[in-house]
């Protein structure tokens, strides 16, 4: 018994695309210098230190609650300030604009049902002339 066999069709010439190596500018940035943490100043030489971190890092107000002993914490003044504007600014903005954006809802309402009106009335004139 003979097996059959298939006869393939020799494969396409391709030419094959060059390509190039894809290149990048790789960023460089400034070496950081981080000095030790055991560094110590020479002899005779006095240290100034920063009065700035010492202000820096004052406590968060908070409220002690008594009958459940919770300290709960306070905003900071600036977060009060910077909230107490936004609210100002925001219930004026409101206060402004309401009777602006209400004429003009009323205008638009007033032009969008005469546009319904007419169409109804369209509408019925055709169903009337097709009874007819």
């Amino acid at each position: 018994m003979e097996i059959p066999s298939i006869k393939l069709t020799t494969a396409l010439d391709m030419p094959s695309i060059p390509l190039k190596q894809p290149t990048a500018e790789m960023p460089v940035f400034p070496p950081i210098v981080i000095p030790p943490s055991n560094l110590e100043a020479p002899a005779g030489v006095e240290l100034q230190e920063d009065k700035d971190e010492e202000t820096a890092q004052t406590e968060q107000p908070s409220l002690r609650v008594p009958v459940i002993k919770i300290d709960l914490p306070l905003p900071t003044a600036e977060v009060v300030a910077t909230a107490t504007y936004a609210a100002v600014a925001a219930v004026a903005t409101t206060t402004l604009a309401t009777p602006f954006f209400n004429k003009i809802k009323k205008q638009v309402q007033k032009f969008l049902q005469k546009k319904v009106d007419k169409w109804k009335e369209n509408r019925q004139k055709k169903k009337d002339s097709s009874e007819s």
